[in-house]
């Protein structure tokens, strides 16, 4: 392997072959915009380049600055997010604009190096060092999922990546493999290599710059790189959502758990009742579901607001009429929409028992104007693609 010809090799493939176009890119230009290097580093987390070009051009047109993030009522962040995943980024991005602003006002410019910038809500290392390397200007070093992809590979690095002894041999390797100069162009560089070139399944050796000394590459397996324990399957949970109808509105609250950090949390959502592991098609009535939830040991805990809402609620029969799957990080959520129309009565002692213990709720026909995950769109027929 060769360390020394290893950024030369990676730069030239990327002036010719990289990606340029891209909103957040600045390496063409003589300045560069700290918090949009940022905020497209948070959104670009576990998720595509496609997926957040039009989550990031939203965001920008209507928080151009940090001081306009930092400055924004969190409903209209969330309703901007909704539906981009992994909603801490949003919740982290939103505090951490308040702290950034903060230091703005009273040091003159943004955070300027790598520990500063770890500092921020939601920032970490790989995160900071993008942010020195393509917003401030200095030298900062990545290694994110991409990055470590392309050196376990290239070094043939064997080690369990999950594991601290392998994740500091690739710290070590991507700061002694970045150049002094150019670093944001070289961090640039490598997350599209990784990202277009030297994919997780289908690696394109051939169009490598690196494939001369790649250690995966000359044995024939660079799919066996990088090395990962399997993980175990993820669980299945069930719910139930109630669609509480009155005068044609929906009842929506915004969820909110006693630590601030709970699924969904800051988002608008319809009531939930998690039941099971599995599905029970001896569910028959709302009693049996809050016994169920009662009983049910993995079952998350209702919000007070819920709670609130099933106590009003008569014991309705449940009707299942329309299941969805949602993918998270830890589980499968198997979520069950069932409708319930109620009456004026019961519309009064529900509003009396929200606003009696401060809950944020509204009722509103559709969800224009509102942060909802996009499991919530697809129960009530929104289409995803506008979330």
């Amino acid at each position: 392997m060769n360390h020394a010809t290893f950024a030369p090799r990676l730069l030239t493939w990327f002036a010719t072959h990289g990606r340029h176009d891209l909103p957040w890119q600045y390496h063409h230009a003589d300045t560069s915009d700290i918090y949009a290097v940022w905020l497209s580093e948070i959104m670009l987390q576990q998720t595509q380049v496609a997926t957040v070009l039009g989550y990031f051009g939203r965001f920008m047109n209507k928080f151009p600055t940090v001081q306009d993030l930092a400055n924004a009522d969190w409903d209209d962040v969330a309703n901007l997010w909704a539906g981009l995943g992994y909603y801490a980024r949003a919740r982290n991005l939103h505090a951490g604009a308040k702290q950034v602003a903060d230091y703005i006002t009273t040091h003159g410019h943004f955070p300027k190096t790598v520990d500063e910038w770890q500092n921020v809500r939601g920032v970490g290392r790989s995160t900071a060092g993008a942010i020195v390397a393509m917003g401030v200007r200095g030298r900062g070093v990545i290694c994110d999922g991409n990055v470590k992809r392309v050196l376990t590979r290239w070094a043939g690095i064997d080690g369990d990546i999950t594991k601290s002894a392998t994740d500091k041999v690739l710290w070590e390797l991507a700061d002694k493999l970045t150049p002094k100069d150019d670093s944001g162009k070289f961090a640039q560089a490598m997350m599209d290599l990784g990202a277009t070139v030297c994919t997780r399944t289908r690696p394109a050796c051939v169009s490598c710059p690196l494939s001369d000394d790649c250690t995966a590459h000359k044995d024939g397996n660079p799919t066996a790189y990088p090395v990962k324990a399997k993980k175990a399957d993820k669980p299945h949970r069930h719910s139930l959502v109630f669609a509480l109808i009155y005068d044609d509105k929906l009842l929506w609250i915004k969820r909110q758990s006693d630590t601030g950090t709970g699924i969904w949390d800051g988002l608008y959502a319809l009531p939930m009742l998690m039941i099971n592991d599995k599905q029970d098609d001896a569910l028959h009535d709302l009693h049996h579901a809050k016994t169920m939830h009662d009983k049910y040991t993995h079952a998350q805990r209702l919000s007070l607001a819920e709670r609130q809402i099933l106590d009003n609620l008569p014991n309705i029969t449940i009707n299942h009429l329309k299941t969805i799957k949602h993918t998270l990080t830890h589980f499968h959520w198997h979520l069950s929409l069932v409708y319930i129309n109620i009456d004026k009565t019961l519309y009064n002692n529900i509003n009396h028992a929200l606003t009696a213990i401060h809950a944020d709720f509204v009722w509103q026909k559709g969800c224009d104007g509102l942060g909802i995950p996009k499991a919530m769109g697809k129960l009530v027929g929104v289409n995803s693609n506008q979330l």
